[in-house]
């Protein structure tokens, strides 16, 4: 089971409409002591001057991606040396990305899991969604072949295309401490 008690810090990526923020917030809540750090939330507290990950200008967007990835782990320290498990939900799309992730988290076990419903799930969730919360993406191809040849040997590839956002979250609780470490 994931726990403060080990430094465990949980990495939850996948694709726009993966289940990311419903599953993290259901992990988050199972767990005895835990906080969910939201990547777009953290992303959205720059007001003036705010590119969006796939934005333009592109070295902007890479350098706001860059100071979100470092803002949360800072907090994941945080809340780890104050004895609760943090659970970032956040896309994590290549190798380079997920190593300083484990970098800036020099104390923690790092457990990634992916969460791999497939694409056209991924795209029906997004098209039920609450209108403010759907995401206008259309790199779902090219995302998955990227993470895939990038991340495809890390962490748990976790298909939840059957299951319940509950299930997934109980599962998630239950096995990615053996499925899913990548330190």
């Amino acid at each position: 089971m994931i726990t403060a008690e080990t430094s465990d810090c949980l990495i939850v990526t996948g694709m726009p409409g993966a289940g990311k923020s419903t599953v993290t917030r259901l992990v988050a809540e199972r767990l005895t002591r835990s906080a969910r750090l939201d990547g777009d939330f953290i992303s959205r507290l720059v007001v003036s001057g705010h590119v969006w990950a796939l934005g333009e200008p592109a070295d902007e967007a890479a350098r706001q991606v860059e100071l979100c990835d470092r803002n949360l782990c800072s907090l994941a320290n945080n809340f780890s040396e104050a004895g609760f498990v943090p659970v970032i939900d956040w896309v994590v799309p290549d190798r380079a990305r997920l190593d300083s992730f484990v970098s800036l988290l020099p104390d923690r076990r790092v457990v990634f899991v992916v969460l791999a419903p497939g694409i056209d799930v991924c795209r029906y969730r997004d098209t039920i969604r609450d209108p403010q919360e759907r995401f206008d993406f259309d790199g779902y191809e090219e995302l998955d072949v990227g993470m895939r040849r990038e991340l495809g040997d890390v962490g748990w590839w976790f298909d939840t295309a059957a299951l319940t956002p509950e299930e997934s979250a109980d599962r998630v609780v239950r096995e990615a401490h053996r499925r899913a470490l990548v330190n």
